[in-house]
């Protein structure tokens, strides 16, 4: 098993298939400011102070209508969009928790992720059209390490807005930290405790074992 894990992790630390023409971006998106609030409100350990959050909902909100006028373009980069819609579906999720705050769990909320409340230029869109039918289309297994759930099962919110510019090293960062996270994953010669996201995912995941 712990070789299993490993192959896991190589196959998606090494093996990703992203060009390096790919990977270029002018980085045209300023996501500034959702580094800001995530720099104020998250630790490095991945905790929320959504009481904190409230106290700048407005400029939570502000990030999630330019983002909304933004959205990119099929000209833009794989990296632009990568950066662009992981920092919308976890800018979007932290609003969501806002808006129905305070509750003990996010599954308290009716249809959290299949509601149509996020706005991408004259549509809305759910929490799962973002992860299914956006991102899991980009052929980056690596997502589903970047993107929160708001829930002590999902990966970490990361303190720092994912950018075009630097999407490779952060990818690569929130995996090795999940995998690596004891909370997640425990391995010993007593026991193997096996994040849910690796049977979730299995289909996606390379080198998932059964």
């Amino acid at each position: 098993m712990k070789t299993t894990l490993f192959l896991i992790w190589a196959s998606l630390f090494f093996a990703t298939p992203q060009s390096q023409n790919s990977l270029q971006s002018n980085d045209a998106l300023d996501h500034s400011a959702w580094t800001k609030l995530l720099q104020e409100n998250v630790t490095k350990e991945g905790f929320v102070d959504y009481p904190g959050f409230m106290k700048k909902k407005t400029e939570l909100e502000a990030y999630l209508e330019y983002l909304g006028d933004n959205e990119p373009s099929a000209r833009q980069s794989k990296s632009e969009k990568l950066a662009f819609y992981i920092n919308l579906y976890n800018a979007a999720t932290v609003h969501l928790i806002l808006e129905n705050y305070p509750l003990k769990s996010i599954k308290d909320i009716d249809n959290p992720w299949g509601e149509k409340r996020i706005r991408l230029g004259n549509d809305r869109v759910s929490l799962s059209k973002i992860e299914f039918g956006i991102l899991r289309k980009m052929n980056e297994p690596r997502i589903h390490f970047a993107i929160n759930c708001a829930s002590y099962s999902c990966p970490k919110l990361m303190d720092t807005a994912f950018t075009a510019k630097g999407i490779e090293l952060q990818l690569q960062q929130a995996t090795m930290g999940f995998i690596n996270d004891k909370s997640k994953n425990r391995i010993s010669k007593e026991e193997v405790q096996l994040s849910p996201i690796f049977k979730w995912y299995r289909g996606i995941l390379p080198n998932m074992a059964a």
